[in-house]
């Protein structure tokens, strides 16, 4: 009785091995990301690259969860829009790296974890814990004349719009 209820322990504990990942099991899919600009307090617009879908629009800085995987085996990728008044547009992207415990399941999480169960979780990428942008304030022209600015009426404010001289 007691050399089968160590058989089953055995297979039990091999079981559970094989049919494990390891980065899913101390590890997660979805991470913290503190998002932020230099200078701060800049409006943040981040799009899921894949789907083109934005995912946050607010003020850095900001911290949202955002998920390390676009699919199975598919890193995920987030655009990253900052704009402030006075500087230029800033411009980034927030891509998912491979998770250090993915290789865990070469010893503990065997073929189950390493092809099946991390990659469909996504727990086998990581996204880093801080994204800053840097803006780089405009400046005047070299001739300190102000400078011919096209823009699109929608991005002109509507207070200032019946200001306007038509051109044409």
């Amino acid at each position: 009785m007691k050399n089968i209820a160590q058989h089953i322990t055995t297979i039990g504990v091999v079981v559970t091995l094989l049919t494990t990942g390891c980065a899913s099991i101390v590890s997660k899919s979805d991470w913290p990301v503190t998002v932020s600009s230099n200078p701060s307090g800049a409006e943040v617009s981040i799009k899921d690259e894949s789907t083109g879908n934005e995912v946050f629009h607010g003020t850095t800085p900001t911290t949202l969860t955002l998920a390390s995987s676009s699919g199975y085996f598919s890193t995920a990728k987030y655009d990253v829009e900052v704009k402030l008044a006075g500087y230029s547009v800033g411009k980034g992207r927030i891509t998912a790296k491979l998770n250090g415990w993915y290789i865990g399941n070469i010893v503990f999480g065997g073929l189950i974890g390493l092809l099946i169960v991390d990659p469909a979780t996504g727990a086998m990428y990581k996204l880093p814990p801080q994204y800053c942008v840097n803006l780089s304030k405009l400046t005047a022209s070299s001739s300190d004349k102000p400078a011919l600015q096209i823009v699109s009426i929608s991005d002109v404010p509507s207070d200032l719009r019946s200001k306007l001289v038509r051109l044409n």
